[in-house]
């Protein structure tokens, strides 16, 4: 009888040790869910005051920065419709290392040329930015890839001589 007392005795503690260490685990469970709802918050809220300064300033990555450059100056001459982004964004998949982050530079690309009225502020953002990160073969490269997306869609589109003038400018090239 005293040894079948021990077992139930053994048993009781280990199923009391048990609920203890499940309510532990859960408990650390809960914590680790509330910081990531807390450091996504913070990410979210610096993000957010960044892009409430500008949509351009917000612009951290090369492969971004050449997507709205190219929509602001595509989009001067009317709305982007749907044939124009598919040549956007086909320009923009041969820099970007997945199709996911070139959905994420168009989209933020229609979203940024939208909120900026003029080109002109575009360029003058963009450009010094895409010249310090890019060499001038790359620089050469976006000067053609916004060739192409101006002449794919439903229509051929004249760049203005002033904006590429301009954009050459600001990319570093020599200027006749």
């Amino acid at each position: 009888m005293p040894f079948l007392i021990a077992i139930l005795g053994v048993l009781g503690a280990a199923a009391i040790w048990w609920y203890r260490m499940k309510a532990m685990n859960e408990a650390a469970r809960d914590v680790a869910d509330v910081i990531g709802r807390v450091q996504g918050s913070v990410r979210r809220k610096k993000l957010r005051k960044q892009a409430a300064l500008s949509p351009l300033t917000a612009i951290d990555d090369p492969v971004v920065a050449a997507a709205t450059l190219i929509t602001a100056i595509v989009s001067e001459q009317g709305p982007v419709l749907p044939k124009r982004e598919a040549v956007i964004r086909d320009v923009i998949s041969q820099i970007s290392e997945s199709p996911k982050k070139t959905d994420e530079a168009v989209v933020y690309a229609k979203w940024a040329a939208a909120q900026v009225d003029d080109t002109t502020i575009v360029i003058d953002k963009l450009a010094p930015f895409l010249r310090e990160r890019l060499d001038p073969h790359e620089r050469d490269d976006l000067l053609r890839m916004l060739s192409r997306a101006a002449q794919g869609g439903e229509q051929s589109l004249k760049i203005a001589d002033q904006r590429m003038l301009r954009l050459r400018q600001k990319l570093g090239f020599e200027v006749n």
